[in-house]
C-alpha cells in the first residue's frame, strides 16, 4: 500500500447475505463519516456460493435501516483465491470462517491477513458473531450491535494508518523550514 492507495478490507461469512454485508456497510459508514471514505475500501464475501448475486437478506437490510445504514446496493459474492491479493485485511465473522480462510491461504502472507472481527472488541465474550439466518429480527439487531462495536474497534486501529499526513501550510511554517524541491 502506498500513501495514495486505499486500505482494502473484506469481511467474510457463510453466504454473504447477513453478517458480512452488515460489517461492510458499517465500516464504510464509519470511514465516510470521518472523511476517510476514499482511504478505506470495505467489501464482503461468503465462503459459499449459495446466494451469488442476491441482495442481502431482507432482515439484514431492515436491521441496517433501523440504525440509519443503507445496504441496498449489496450483492452477494464468493471469496476467491484472488481475494487474498485484492485485500489488505481479511476479517472472518466466526472461527469456522477463519479456519476455512486460513486453509485457503497459499502463503504465510495471505494467512497473516486473516483475523476475526470480534478480536477488535475487547469486551467480546466470544470471538464468534452468531449467524442470525434462522432467527428473527431481534437477533439481527443483536448481531448488528456486535458488529458495530467490533467495527468501531477496527476503525480506531485503522484510522491513524490511513489518514493522509497533512502538510503544514507555508504561512504556518517556521523560518527553519524551507521548501524542498
Amino acid at each position: 500500500m502506498t500513501d495514495t492507495d486505499p486500505f482494502r478490507v473484506i469481511f467474510v461469512c457463510t453466504g454473504n447475505i447477513c453478517r458480512s454485508p452488515m460489517a461492510e456497510v458499517v465500516l464504510r459508514a464509519l470511514a465516510d463519516s470521518q472523511g476517510l471514505g476514499s482511504r478505506i475500501v470495505s467489501r464482503s464475501a461468503g465462503t459459499g456460493d449459495w446466494h451469488l448475486g442476491e441482495r442481502a437478506d431482507e432482515r439484514t437490510l431492515e436491521a441496517l435501516a433501523r440504525r440509519g445504514y443503507d445496504g441496498s446496493a449489496h450483492r452477494a459474492k464468493q471469496f476467491s483465491a484472488a481475494s487474498f491479493a485484492e485485500n489488505d485485511l481479511i476479517i472472518a465473522l466466526d472461527r469456522t470462517h477463519e479456519r476455512i480462510l486460513r486453509a485457503w491461504a497459499r502463503t504465510d502472507d495471505d494467512e497473516g491477513k486473516v483475523t476475526l472481527l470480534r478480536a477488535f472488541d475487547p469486551h467480546a465474550a466470544s470471538m464468534d458473531v452468531p449467524d442470525p439466518y434462522y432467527a428473527g429480527p431481534a437477533m439481527f439487531d443483536s448481531v448488528l450491535s456486535m458488529i458495530e462495536t467490533a467495527t468501531r474497534g477496527l476503525f480506531r486501529q485503522l484510522e491513524p494508518a490511513v489518514r493522509v499526513p497533512q502538510t503544514t501550510p507555508r504561512a504556518m511554517r517556521g523560518p527553519e523550514q524551507e521548501d524542498l524541491p
